[in-house]
């Protein structure tokens, strides 16, 4: 399910830069052949990465890509560092959670006044901002998730699938996630390399390389 959600949101992430570089690179032939332009090529770059920022949230909290300074963390006890690692799973919740309903007011302000952005195109910014807090919403779920699973753990005193969760990730691990993905992209170099030396004359013998 885990890596589900990872590969689905990094799929929307790429989809939505892939969609702009189009857009920028239609914007740069216009210019470059027709003197001509779309206007509205850094208003889409904005709305981009607002989104997928906030998509980028929630893959990074998935696998525990965010930046942690653990340079203390690490001189605690085993205990000690659980309790903290539990203790950040709530403060993430509670920043998700902010972020959330900070940016429905920022919606409903939007909405109300009928803001629009300041480009020619003059986009109505509810339209993009809606997308952006269903970013975040998912963002926040997610994090309250990992948040209410950490605390019903540490209450049955089940410490390594809380660190298994949320602790930083190791050097170990890092080195075990490249070569898991090594053995991924390797899969089909057995067989490319059975058929060529199928396909490949033998040398006879008596014959120099």
């Amino acid at each position: 399910m885990k890596a589900q959600i990872e590969r689905t949101l990094g799929i929307l992430f790429g989809l939505i830069f892939l969609g702009l570089s189009g857009v920028v690179s239609v914007e740069t032939i216009m210019r470059k052949l027709f003197n001509m332009s779309l206007q509205g090529a850094d208003e889409l770059g904005g709305y981009a990465l607002a989104i997928g920022a906030t998509l980028a949230f929630t893959v990074a909290l998935l696998s525990r890509a965010h930046v942690r300074v653990d340079v203390f963390l690490v001189r605690f006890p085993k205990r000690v560092q659980t309790v903290m690692n539990w203790a950040s799973a709530l403060c993430m919740m509670g920043f998700a959670v902010l972020m959330a309903v900070l940016a429905y007011f920022t919606l409903l302000d939007s909405h109300d006044y009928q803001s629009v952005s300041q480009t020619p195109w003059a986009t109505p910014l509810a339209y993009p901002q809606t997308f952006w807090i269903l970013a975040l919403v998912i963002f926040a779920l997610l994090a309250s998730y990992q948040a209410v699973r950490a605390t019903v753990w540490l209450v049955q005193r089940k410490y390594t699938q809380i660190d298994a969760m949320l602790a930083p990730k190791s050097t170990q691990d890092e080195v075990n996630e490249e070569l898991k993905d090594l053995q991924a992209r390797s899969r089909v170099a057995p067989s490319n390399t059975t058929e060529s030396s199928a396909t490949s004359p033998m040398p006879r013998a008596g014959t120099q390389a």
